[in-house]
């Protein structure tokens, strides 16, 4: 049995499902795998059961009907992971924008370096991207500057989707609570994981833009990260708890 989960949620990914499986998998440490389908019309699924063929003990499939979001996605993994014993769950796009070979990299943070959460950051020394357009880039960097203003969170790319997260924090946070769907669920679980004392470390990586596929952002994914920061703020501002944190 494998101590790490890597949860890759999919709408629509056949050309890259079978390929990022197979990378995971030929990574020495023994990572094991969630696929989180949200019902995807193109035969996602189907793909991934294929593949299980071959890995039927580290490849497993959550399959959701209908379109539900990233946040839901990543919160029905992060509960089958504590509930299936992992103790390192990870986050990860399916489309190789996050490299592979920094999976290791991010649960050393965790397992040897003392972190409770690692992000693979592009924007902290050593990191970067590649193959983005200037635009998109100064909306990114933008955002990430907003959020930690508004948020005073110490980390440098707090919209970052691939994360690693030592099983204690999901378990004490109130993964319940968490709101948001979109870019802003990555911003929400960090600032939930900092204000509730855990020690997040960023790690440096290079962010390629996918080749294959079709991109799911869009305009309501970023104004729900420009609103959500508010309203995170706010409720810290009001209460004396944590962010998120579970009230025994």
């Amino acid at each position: 049995m494998s101590s790490s989960l890597v949860i890759i949620p999919t709408y629509n990914e056949k050309e890259n499902i079978q390929d990022i499986l197979t990378a995971v998998l030929a990574l020495e440490d023994g990572f094991h795998v969630l696929v989180v389908d949200d019902g995807s019309p193109d035969g996602t699924a189907d793909l991934v059961k294929l593949t299980q063929q071959e890995y039927p003990q580290r490849i497993h499939l959550l399959e959701r009907e209908g379109k539900l979001g990233l946040g839901t996605a990543y919160i029905a993994g992060f509960k089958y992971g504590i509930s299936n014993g992992y103790y390192f769950i990870f986050e990860m796009d399916a489309d190789f924008s996050h490299p592979v070979k920094d999976l290791p990299r991010l649960l050393h943070a965790c397992k040897e370096e003392g972190a409770d959460m690692s992000v693979g950051s592009r924007y902290t020394k050593g990191g970067g991207v590649k193959n983005w357009g200037m635009n998109r880039l100064v909306l990114s960097r933008g955002a990430s500057f907003y959020v930690q203003f508004m948020s005073w969170m110490p980390v440098s790319d707090p919209t970052a989707g691939f994360v690693c997260y030592k099983r204690e924090v999901l378990q004490t946070l109130d993964l319940d609570k968490i709101e948001f769907i979109g870019y802003a669920f990555q911003i929400e679980m960090k600032f939930a994981a900092y204000t509730s004392g855990f020690k997040i470390k960023e790690v440096p990586i290079i962010f390629i833009d996918r080749e294959k596929g079709t991109s799911k952002m869009n305009l309501s994914i970023i104004t729900e990260a420009i609103t959500g920061v508010i309203k995170m703020r706010l409720k810290t501002l009001f209460k004396k708890a944590p962010y998120s944190l579970k009230l025994t």
